[in-house]
């Protein structure tokens, strides 16, 4: 990895530090050649303290290690993206992040959605969300629901309308999340589940 640590006077690039998992930037350090080569070496970030003037190892007092997982370098080759696994809180003032963000896996679109089902059920507007009224019929109805969709969705699949099955497809995924939140779950707890059975 050719770094040009020579294009700022200092000797430094910017370090940012990304979970390897949740891809939640947790922080941002710098680097000499000789704290990455540290970093390479004992698999535990390692930056230059502009304030120390030393090497630091991140967690090195905390012990909220960040434990190398890979290495990027960008197109003009003066910064990295260095995936982590945290030990800990990364923030010195005891937060998940720099930011003083929660790191929790986030889908997109999808955690939105499962947001906005929580909210609706907290809300409780059975006239005006069908979400909370399908929750105040009980997990029996909703749980229904999604075996209807599930069904739909097979009969869509051996046809040949795609259109008509992404339409039933979404469906069923709205109401699988809704039937998770039933339960008191999320994607975050399905995808543990998964990330179990791995071998």
């Amino acid at each position: 990895m050719n770094i040009d640590f020579n294009k700022n006077s200092d000797g430094l690039v910017p370090a940012i530090i990304q979970d390897a998992t949740t891809k939640n930037v947790l922080m941002l350090g710098y680097m000499n050649a000789a704290a990455f080569e540290k970093t390479k070496e004992t698999k535990l970030v390692t930056f230059y303290s502009r304030t120390k003037k030393r090497l630091w190892t991140k967690g090195e007092e905390s012990g909220n290690t960040l434990q190398l997982v890979d290495v990027q370098l960008d197109c003009d080759r003066d910064s990295l993206l260095i995936s982590v696994q945290p030990n800990g809180p990364t923030c010195h003032k005891g937060s998940d992040t720099c930011w003083n963000e929660k790191n929790t896996p986030n889908y997109g679109f999808f955690s939105s959605l499962e947001k906005t089902i929580t909210e609706r059920v907290a809300n409780k507007d059975i006239e005006k969300s069908y979400v909370a009224s399908l929750f105040d019929k009980g997990i029996n109805k909703i749980a229904q629901k999604v075996g209807e969709e599930a069904v739909e969705t097979v009969i869509e699949a051996m046809d040949n309308n795609d259109e008509l099955f992404l339409y039933e497809a979404a469906d069923l995924l709205f109401h699988y999340l809704m039937l998770l939140q039933a339960k008191g779950f999320t994607l975050k707890d399905i995808e543990a589940e998964l990330i179990g059975r791995q071998k």
